[in-house]
């Protein structure tokens, strides 16, 4: 169960020129005119670094931006362990669940175009969940009984994971069981078959709680994935690649990696027993419910979309896509999303509901941070901070409050959740002036 539960918390832990993204192609900032000490911002690559020597990652990149300018940028140890090559800034990393606030941008893009509204239903578009069951364990929790649904799953219960989907590799007594047995693919492997084909599988397997009742982190934005691509009517790299990734000049973010750029991919490792770091190589890697591959970004005939796990992406990327969303939803001149899109997006849409552990809030597709959530993680982000992390070790936040976007990437499973937290606690320790 701590596996679960750390890959649980990884998930919260809560353009300027064309080309390809490089970070001296970044707008940049004066570190010390903007309200940071350089001096102290030094910690974070030596946190980097100690992590590399501890055999905690082989390498890693972490950008930090104020008002749109980024000012500090650095990396430590290598792409690639075998061959010595070092981590740059323009690194390809595979971000697992950091796709999902990216596929949820593209959902709300459908609500601002009327093409979708957030108390459809999922039935509406997927046939298949019109009548749904809840597996409801016994006192003992060695058997369950299956209860009907008391209303349908809906597009706002996608988006808040309060549908009852689940995960896998979130092991929810004998629902997890089914999963595997039915195949489910959870985004982080290969698969043989297509979202679509994925989605209706889901479909014929019972929720974990009753739609709105409960936050249950689970296959949510894989479903929202495919509502896109019903909708839009086009295979969701398509559609994002139109609506998000070119208007932001975000260009190598993306679902297949072009074979061009395959050299600029980090290779992702494992941490074995004794400590040491392998590299992952052809073949899946299994740990009790979790599954994952390192060549899901370069198989050649990938047509698993998982929008809540399969994008890969650079720290300059997701630099540009959290700045849009610090900015209203727009960035240098391309629009993505309404103001008041954005708004509804990075505030608790949960009711009374929490995000545990950590008691943090849900918006669309982002975790928030709450007064309640800062208080028990000590987490020195201002109030209102929307962040997610995935579960190969990235992690990004937006403080609207203290105008800060910042990444951290680096590729091992299972990942080192403190780097991203002690890469936080740092940022903030070299700040001078708040806003």
């Amino acid at each position: 169960m701590r596996l679960h539960h750390r890959l649980l918390a990884a998930s919260l832990a809560f353009v300027f020129l064309a080309g390809a993204n490089r970070g001296d192609e970044l707008p940049r900032g004066d570190a010390k005119a903007l309200g940071f000490s350089p001096e102290k911002l030094e910690r974070i690559p030596a946190l980097i670094k100690e992590a590399v020597e501890k055999k905690q990652i082989a390498g890693g990149v972490a950008l930090v931006a104020r008002r749109g300018k980024v000012i500090h940028l650095s990396t430590a140890g290598m792409q690639d362990l075998e061959s010595k090559t070092p981590m740059t800034d323009g690194v390809i990393f595979r971000i697992a669940s950091m796709s999902k606030p990216i596929t949820s941008v593209a959902v709300m893009q459908l609500v601002e175009d009327g093409k979708l509204n957030l108390t459809d239903t999922l039935s509406k578009y997927v046939p298949e969940f019109k009548d749904m069951k809840v597996a409801v364990p016994s006192q003992n929790g060695k058997s369950f009984e299956l209860v009907k649904a008391e209303r349908e799953i809906t597009i706002h219960d996608l988006l808040t994971h309060t549908s009852g989907i689940t995960y896998r590799i979130m092991s929810k007594p004998h629902v997890g069981k089914l999963y595997e047995e039915a195949g489910v693919c959870d985004g982080l492997v290969e698969s043989s078959v297509s979202l679509a084909e994925n989605v209706r599988k889901i479909a014929k397997l019972p929720l974990v709680c009753q739609p709105g009742s409960a936050w249950e982190y689970g296959l949510n934005t894989d479903v929202l994935g495919h509502v896109v691509e019903v909708v839009s009517g086009q295979p969701l790299e398509d559609y994002m690649r139109g609506r998000i990734f070119t208007p932001l000049r975000m260009n190598d973010t993306c679902f297949n990696l072009a074979k061009d750029k395959h050299s600029r991919l980090a290779s992702l490792y494992t941490v074995q027993e004794d400590k040491s770091l392998r590299k992952v190589g052809e073949k899946a890697v299994t740990t009790g419910p979790f599954v994952y591959s390192a060549t899901v970004p370069t198989h050649s005939d990938n047509k698993y979309f998982s929008g809540g796990a399969g994008l890969v992406s650079t720290a300059g990327d997701y630099f540009r896509f959290g700045q849009m969303m610090m900015n209203g939803g727009e960035l240098n001149g391309a629009r993505v999303l309404k103001v008041e899109t954005v708004r509804a997006m990075t505030k608790n849409q949960l009711g009374k509901i929490r995000v545990n552990p950590g008691n943090a809030e849900m918006g669309y597709g982002f975790g928030v941070l709450s007064e309640e959530g800062k208080k028990d993680q000590n987490d020195p982000a201002g109030v209102g901070t929307f962040a997610w992390g995935g579960a190969y070790c990235t992690y990004f936040w937006v403080d609207p409050k203290n105008e800060l976007v910042a990444v951290v990437m680096a590729q091992v499973a299972p990942p080192n959740f403190t780097l991203g937290t002690e890469i936080k606690k740092a940022v903030y320790a070299a700040m001078t002036v708040e806003k």
